[in-house]
Parts: structure tokens; C-alpha cells; sequence
């Protein structure tokens, strides 16, 4: 890979301004439930650290739709992360102002700033060009740890590059390693397995692919979209505003002898409240005020099938 990484640059007595995604999965009580992605960055942190940067984290939680959300406040995130590295990391309850400043000039080499959710700002998903650059001036050099939101267009993201150096961290470095392996030469079968809300964020990824692989599995929240645009009722249910995207899935898959198999049957509820009761159903009887949560018993068990015969398996996105 040519991507120039942490291991390229100098960070001694540096302000380092990290992006990372420390967005965690949270309980009704505010308990992160799933500290992974808070685990997969300490090696970059860590590396940092032991160089004697000034590390600046910079991650979003949830969707606050820029505005403050206590119950989406990163500071959960500072005091996981500091129990795993067992070393110091400060919080701060904004991203900007005269506060964030004042703790960014107090930092010495090895120690870490977390900064407040990002997204309780709407420039941040915005791109704002005044605060990518307020954001770029926290630090000296930027490094992208963020895999799983580095095709977003945002602030924090793509912004702060036009005014930083900008490296890759060491998550982001094997991720994009990883990924490079398959799409150059995955083992065959090769099975693609979709999940998430947004069509849109695995076009490209597609397009990449289409030539070798042999199985796509689509569920999530792109179940609903693909189905719809199958001419199945899909209730109440998410359905992507790109709905001609998912037709032109389907035929560039027929085209290619792909098989693309979607949900038999799925999990449904009346809301999407934490209380809801969830009911498995063939997709044909999806009731009109009904909204697909999760994939099915018999989609599970076909999905499984196809999984097993496949040697290399692709993952992106949840399947509920």
C-alpha cells in the first residue's frame, strides 16, 4: 500500500489531531455494550503516545442531528478507553470554543484529549469549511484511524485534510490492506455480505467487485430497499431514497451470473421502541404498518448455507 502512515511521520512533541470511531453501542442505561472499536484504536494511540505525541481524539457517537445529546456524550468513551490503555485521558464537553483550546495548549508529549461528540455540531456532517480549518488548527498533523467512516464527506474526515498533512493510523493501514487483498484476488467462491441502512455507501464497493464475486447476501436495513424495489410491500420499513440503486444492483448481478439472494423472511415490529415485540414472517406478509428490524430463522439458515461454502466472505454492515 502507498498510503503514507503514523510510521512516516515525526509526532515527538507534536499536537496530533486523531479521527477515530468510538462509535459504540450504548444500553438504556448509558453502558457501552461492545467496546471494539474502542480496542481496535489503541494501537495507534499507543504508538503515538510512546512517541511522545500530543494526541487529540476526535470520533462522532450516534446521530445527535447537530445538536448536544447527553445521552450520545463521548465521555463514556474516555473513561473505557483510559481503563484499557491504563493511562490518563482527558475529555472535554466541546469540539470548539475557548475551553478546547486552552486544553489543547496544556497537553505535554504522551498525553491524550478526548474531545466532545463531533456530531453535536452540524457542520461537522455539513463539511463545514470554517470548522474543518478550526478543527485543523488544533493540531499539527492529522491521522485517519476511522475506517468505518472514512467514505463519509464530513469535517472531521475529509475537511481537516485540506488544511493538515494527513496520515493513515495503523487500523486504517490494515483495513485497507485487508481489503486490497480481496478485491485483487479473494479465493473463490467469493461471497459479498451486505447489511446497513445506505445503498449509497456500497455502490462503489460493488462496482470494485463485480467481476469476482459470486454470492451477494443483502439484509439490514438495505433488505427493506432491495425488496421494495422487488415489488414486495415493505410497510413502515426504512427504504433508501436511492431505490433505483438497488434495481441496477439486481440487474448488474443477473447480467454477471451473480447470485443475489434477499431475505425469505423477517423480523418485524410495530415501532422502533427498545419495549417493541419483534415477529418473524415470510416477506410477502409484511403487515402495511409493519418495519423490518431484522432478518429471519429461514433467511438466517440460507445465509449460513452459502456462507459455508464460500472461502472468502466479505462483511460490511449489520444484518438488523
Amino acid at each position: 500500500m502507498d498510503t503514507l502512515t503514523v510510521r512516516d511521520i515525526d509526532v515527538n512533541d507534536k499536537r496530533v489531531l486523531v479521527r477515530v470511531d468510538f462509535n459504540v453501542p450504548l444500553n438504556v442505561d448509558g453502558d457501552i455494550t461492545d467496546d471494539g472499536r474502542i480496542r481496535a484504536s489503541i494501537p495507534t494511540i499507543e504508538y503515538l503516545v510512546e512517541r511522545g505525541a500530543k494526541v487529540i481524539l476526535m470520533s462522532h457517537m450516534g446521530r445527535p442531528d447537530g445538536r448536544i445529546t447527553p445521552s450520545l456524550s463521548l465521555k463514556v468513551t474516555a473513561d473505557r478507553l483510559s481503563r484499557l490503555m491504563r493511562h490518563p485521558v482527558s475529555f472535554i464537553d466541546a469540539c470548539i470554543g475557548s475551553s478546547v483550546e486552552q486544553a489543547v495548549g496544556q497537553l505535554k508529549s504522551g498525553d491524550i484529549l478526548l474531545l466532545e461528540n463531533l456530531r453535536f455540531r452540524p457542520e461537522e456532517e455539513s463539511n463545514d469549511q470554517e470548522f474543518s480549518d478550526y478543527l485543523a488548527r488544533l493540531g499539527e498533523v492529522f491521522v485517519d484511524d476511522a475506517f468505518g467512516t472514512a467514505h463519509r464527506s464530513h469535517a472531521s474526515i475529509v475537511g481537516v485534510t485540506r488544511h493538515l498533512p494527513a496520515v493513515a493510523g495503523l487500523l486504517l493501514e490494515k483495513e485497507l490492506n485487508s481489503l486490497g487483498h480481496i478485491l485483487q484476488n479473494p479465493a473463490r467462491p467469493f461471497c459479498v455480505l451486505f447489511g446497513g441502512a445506505k445503498i449509497t455507501d456500497k455502490v462503489k464497493l460493488l462496482e470494485n467487485v463485480m467481476d469476482k464475486v459470486d454470492t451477494i447476501l443483502v439484509g439490514g436495513g438495505m433488505a427493506a430497499t432491495f425488496l421494495k424495489a422487488n415489488n414486495y410491500e415493505v410497510g413502515k420499513s426504512i427504504v433508501d431514497e436511492n431505490l433505483e440503486l438497488a434495481a441496477k444492483i439486481m440487474a448488474k448481478a443477473n447480467k454477471y451470473n451473480i447470485k443475489l439472494l434477499l431475505p425469505r423472511d423477517v423480523i418485524v415490529t410495530g415501532d422502533l421502541t427498545p419495549e417493541a415485540k419483534g415477529v418473524c414472517m415470510p416477506v410477502e406478509k409484511i403487515p402495511p404498518l409493519g418495519r423490518i428490524v431484522d432478518i429471519g430463522l429461514l433467511t438466517i439458515n440460507l445465509f449460513t448455507k452459502e456462507l459455508e461454502r464460500c472461502r472468502t466472505v466479505f462483511w460490511n454492515g449489520p444484518m438488523g
